[in-house]
């Protein structure tokens, strides 16, 4: 599935719910079913700065295209960086570099979200860019 297409998808079920308390709950269920870090990636080397809470981050790269894995302490913030692992794993790095991440304004999450888990949420965005940027100047 391309980015565009996971977008589109989260997006289409963030539309079915009418009010923030459901769409948090959703949120929280993306972070349940996150697929989980390998413990000896949860490294000061993998946490991302700029979030309130601890998040860790790891990229794979294999067969041409990256792989995150994450966790956070916090269940909101673990929802967070579900989504954009949904979105970008599993994609090239050109397209994970190049991506216009849209979901967060169409669903509204930006204005649902303390000043802090935005500013983490644009942190672990811009993380995973760089992952798709350095990998992409390897395959050159």
């Amino acid at each position: 599935m391309t980015i565009k297409e996971e977008q589109d998808n989260i997006i289409e079920e963030f539309s079915f719910f009418s009010d923030w308390d459901e769409k948090y709950e959703h949120i929280i269920q993306m972070g349940k079913d996150l697929p989980l870090i390998d413990p000896k990636y949860k490294t000061d080397e993998n946490l991302i700065r700029g979030c309130q809470s601890r998040v860790w981050l790891h990229a794979d790269y294999n067969n041409g295209k990256i792989y995150f894995t994450a966790d956070s302490d916090a269940v909101i913030t673990k929802g967070l960086v579900g989504m954009v692992v949904r979105v970008l794993s599993g994609q090239t790095p050109r397209d994970i570099a190049n991506a216009d991440i849209y979901f967060i304004d169409e669903i509204g999450l930006k204005s649902h979200l303390s000043i802090t888990r935005s500013n983490g949420l644009l942190s672990m965005l811009k993380q995973m860019k760089m992952y798709g940027v350095a990998y992409q100047a390897k395959e050159i």
